[in-house]
């Protein structure tokens, strides 16, 4: 089947529907937070580089491109469960890193595999492609529940997710990040909102952990 069985798989990406089971007034699928993570971490990369960084572009759009590819086998899983304890969260992504070398070994012409176990690694990592990989992965769940709470949605999930994702993204030491905290997300706050729960005391509350 060769490389076309890569670029077929890619389709149940957009099937995959992001936080499952919950009730959400607009459905993401993995496709589509993938595309906007490549968004955000463009922009927020040109912040570094503003600041000084070296930037490895080639990098930062392999992984950041790739970085849910896994999901195609194993589905997405809810970021509470995932993330409940680093035993769980260690086995989940030795599941997922094996079947995507499965995937590779079954699939992929011999000439093309290195390439391929390179670029479907793991992209989350102490390097600043991997820190920016990471806050923008984050940055989709802060806008991705915050479009929900606006809406009024009163699912406790949202509000677990804004707030995790907000203090994850506070503790990553990037000049982005401090852009985001200073620029991105009062605006974010002070947009018009109809629902019953209060973001912004949410927002100052996360801050300030």
């Amino acid at each position: 089947m060769g490389i076309h069985k890569y670029f077929r798989s890619l389709n149940e990406l957009e099937r995959i529907i992001r936080c499952p089971g919950k009730f959400k007034f607009e459905e993401h699928s993995v496709a589509a937070h993938s595309w906007k993570v490549v968004q955000y971490a463009k922009t927020l990369a040109d912040i570094e580089e503003k600041h000084g960084a070296v930037i490895d572009w080639k990098k930062l759009y392999e992984i950041t491109s790739s970085h849910d590819y896994g999901e195609i086998f194993i589905g997405d899983i809810k970021t509470p469960v995932k993330h409940s304890s680093l035993q769980l969260r260690s086995l989940i992504q030795q599941v997922e890193e094996g079947m995507i070398d499965n995937f590779i070994k079954e699939h992929i012409p011999d000439e093309f595999k290195s390439i391929f176990y390179h670029q479907l690694r793991e992209g989350k990592d102490e390097s600043i492609e991997g820190l920016i990989l990471e806050v923008a992965d984050k940055m989709d769940q802060v806008y991705e529940a915050f479009a929900e709470l606006q809406r009024g949605n009163t699912e406790k999930e949202f509000v677990v997710m804004y707030r995790n994702a907000l203090i994850k993204i506070k503790n990553i030491d990037l000049n982005c990040v401090d852009y985001f905290l200073a620029e991105i997300l009062p605006d974010m706050v002070n947009e018009e909102t109809l629902s019953p729960i209060d973001i912004r005391q949410i927002t100052e509350e996360a801050l300030a952990l």
